[in-house]
């Protein structure tokens, strides 16, 4: 716990060292992203779109046998629905204001200022490599959920063979699916937000930076964790403020339509800067991993050479030994 809140005070503080860069040009790049997240989830539950795509996963829930009555599968049937009818809306801008934004704050926070400033080559250098890393993230996701689901249709397909099934079984089940689910959506979500910092210090992309993120995570995932909770926690707040201030306003028609605009604008602009100061936690903790896992090799370095030179020391010692003798 304590490492984690170093690495949020660090953040905070790199933060407002570059507060008016933040605020101005980075926060504007991520401001469209933020309105159109914002305002997709607004009007995804009274859309065709997503009473289509409940539709189709609820089929594919019947053929594949889950429960109708497990409330797990439920909830799991509209959150999914709702990710990806929000996903398919603002698919433009996650490749486009999305990854300029993360581009130019892991740009501003890397070690590597050779990079040259002209656009092209800002483009072919950091923003070609992220474009890759976001296409091999959402094929990672796509197979974490699979994974998820090929465990949980043998199971319940295997209780239900054998006469297993009843309303406790059903809901220890269903308790337990839902824990493996949210472990494994979770680490899957924190490799990939690594995997993207990953991608734009190192100058590697795809599979490559996720492999390396995997590496890094390793034996930290509970400080990711930690570290991606509270930013998760204050962005769902920002999306519940807009819901009760706009989009109820503006059903109720309490306040003039000029004034509930302007409110809009300034909370899509504060879930921008959340965006942005997401990414820079997600530096500072790349640079922790790196300098911890840096000084364990020199250590590790170290020990090796110390013992390399004292089997060196005492072979040379018995060989004099050897030649003293008559």
């Amino acid at each position: 716990m304590g490492k984690t809140v170093r690495i949020l005070r660090r953040s905070v503080y790199t933060f407002l060292q570059k507060y008016q860069s933040y605020t101005t040009t980075v926060a504007i790049l991520a401001l469209p992203y933020a309105a159109l997240v914002l305002l997709s989830e607004s009007a995804i539950p009274s859309s065709a779109l997503l009473q289509g795509i409940h539709n189709r996963l609820q089929s594919l829930f019947d053929a594949t046998g889950f429960p109708r009555s497990s409330d797990f599968f439920a909830i799991l049937n509209i959150k999914l629905s709702q990710t990806i009818a929000t996903s398919y809306l603002i698919f433009p801008f996650i490749f486009t204001f999305f990854l300029f934004t993360k581009a130019f704050v892991i740009h501003a926070l890397s070690n590597h200022k050779a990079v040259s400033q002209t656009p092209f080559a800002f483009f072919n250098s950091l923003f070609g490599p992220l474009l890759y890393t976001q296409l091999c993230n959402m094929i990672l996701m796509i197979s974490a959920n699979a994974t998820c689901f090929c465990i949980l249709f043998f199971t319940f397909n295997c209780a239900d063979g054998l006469g297993l099934v009843n309303l406790k079984t059903l809901l220890v089940f269903s308790a337990t699916g839902a824990v493996l689910y949210s472990i494994v959506l979770a680490n899957s979500l924190i490799i990939c937000n690594l995997a993207f910092i990953v991608s734009g210090m190192e100058n590697s992309s795809g599979y490559i930076a996720i492999l390396k993120a995997c590496v890094l995570i390793r034996g930290r995932t509970a400080t990711a964790l930690s570290l991606a909770l509270p930013v998760n926690l204050a962005l769902a707040a920002i999306e519940a403020l807009f819901q009760y201030r706009i989009v109820r306003a503006l059903h109720l028609s309490e306040s003039p339509f000029s004034s509930i605009v302007f409110e809009g604008i300034f909370i899509a602009y504060l879930y921008a800067i959340l965006l942005v100061l997401d990414t820079v936690i997600g530096c500072i903790f790349y640079k922790s991993c790196k300098s911890t896992t840096s000084s364990i090799e020199f250590e590790a370095e170290q020990i090796y050479q110390i013992e390399f030179e004292g089997k060196d020391a005492n072979v040379i010692s018995k060989w004099k030994t050897l030649e003293t003798l008559p």
